[in-house]
């Protein structure tokens, strides 16, 4: 009798074993976001621990921030898998209304008479419906939803191949940049336009008409230099001191920088160690080291090499992403992961060089890292789309023409 029940247990097992291999196999290379999300989210809940808590207790419990971006984690995952079991068709059918509802998100946090207990202004910003034991930044939401909705355009479309054809997808990108623009949050629509590129460059857009659009967007990106907010001219202002090695304003609009660059530097080759680290986090008093300039506690703690290492993550999220696009020959499902990776991509070279002083501090989170609900539920919705397109991909493109070349 327990032969029997042993043999029926290496069969459910050796059926099991075969299911998990099926999928790992199918899948391929959508393993690396998933293994480099899992290893950035957990980087980021220590440096966040060491950022926000200075009890001596803290070394062996987390402190009430980290607690509570580990309950987001949670929730990340579940939506990562709730985005992964649909086809990613049956989404790309859906993208207009989610489109839809992602930019009523964006006008509902514009109206003047909404009461503040739903939309509450922070540092100036009308950037999040409070929810009561939690905050909706709409904009991380917008996105994902962006890069569904145009992805479905330009699966079959073959007008943008020529210069007037970029009209569409700059409208489509122009609306929530836009709205995101007003709230004002410049550094969350600054995202958008490397992700418009890039999808359109997976799509087969012309490369010369798009060197034209980079051409007259630079020539007139001066005239926009009056049109920016007062702080948004002060760092940018702050930067350039900076660069030139003056001094004068490190204790005023380059506090934040400085402070960010003395503390990343602290960590040396291989981080100053925990105890350490939390001591010089606490005496530096760094704003927002929990959230936007969360890579320079990072730094700290883990040194040179860590921060190394976190960026060889994110090259490993974005590899798996392009990966999975570059096995998928149908085009919704091919443009897809290449504009969630220009996404995490941009955010990740903006952060890093607001943590280091080489870019004005513009407000911008690091995916998977930095402290916030919507974020780490957004960053983790990618990986769940990554993994819905692995999982489905055909084996052949839909139409010959998406196999773009420069002479048609």
């Amino acid at each position: 009798m327990s032969y029997v029940h042993a043999s029926s247990s290496n069969a459910r097992f050796d059926s099991t074993m075969k299911i998990v291999l099926g999928v790992a196999a199918q899948v391929g290379p959508a393993w690396l976001t998933v293994a480099a999300s899992v290893g950035l989210s957990l980087i980021g809940l220590h440096a966040i621990d060491v950022g926000s808590t200075t009890a001596v207790h803290a070394v062996t419990e987390l402190g009430p921030l980290a607690s509570k971006q580990l309950v987001f984690m949670g929730a990340g995952l579940i939506a990562a898998a709730a985005m992964a079991l649909p086809h990613y068709r049956w989404l790309g059918y859906a993208s207009w209304v989610l489109f839809g509802l992602a930019l009523g998100m964006l006008v509902f946090l514009l109206i003047p008479f909404v009461p503040t207990f739903l939309v509450r202004p922070r540092n100036g910003a009308r950037s999040w419906i409070d929810l009561g034991p939690v905050d909706l930044q709409p904009s991380e939401l917008v996105k994902i939803a962006w890069v569904m909705a145009l992805a479905w355009y330009l699966r079959f479309k073959k007008n943008h191949r020529t210069f007037m054809g970029l009209l569409p997808p700059a409208i489509i990108t122009g609306i929530p940049v836009g709205l995101i623009v007003l709230q004002p949050d410049l550094g969350t629509a600054c995202l958008f336009i490397p992700a418009l590129f890039a999808v359109l460059v997976a799509a087969g857009a012309k490369l010369k008409h798009l060197a034209a659009v980079v051409l007259i967007a630079a020539l007139a990106a001066p005239a926009a230099y009056p049109f920016l907010m007062p702080h948004q001219k002060a760092r940018i202002a702050g930067l350039f001191l900076q660069m030139k090695g003056d001094e004068s304003a490190d204790q005023d609009i380059n506090m934040q920088s400085v402070t960010a660059q003395r503390l990343a530097g602290a960590g040396g080759v291989d981080g100053a160690g925990q105890g350490l680290s939390r001591t010089l986090v606490r005496y530096n008093a760094l704003p927002e080291r929990h959230n936007d300039m969360v890579f320079a506690v990072v730094m700290n703690r883990f040194g040179l090499l860590g921060g190394l290492g976190v960026l060889g993550l994110y090259v490993l999220w974005a590899v798996g992403a392009l990966w999975t696009a570059g096995v998928c020959r149908e085009p919704f499902g091919r443009l897809v992961p290449v504009g969630l990776a220009a996404f995490v991509a941009t955010q990740v070279i903006i952060n890093v060089g607001m943590n280091v002083g080489l870019l004005p501090i513009i407000g911008i989170t690091l995916p998977f890292v930095s402290h916030g609900g919507s974020s780490m539920l957004a960053s983790w919705m990618m990986v769940g789309l990554v993994w819905s397109v692995a999982l489905r991909r055909p084996k052949m493109t839909m139409r010959k023409s998406f196999e773009w070349d420069e002479s048609d």
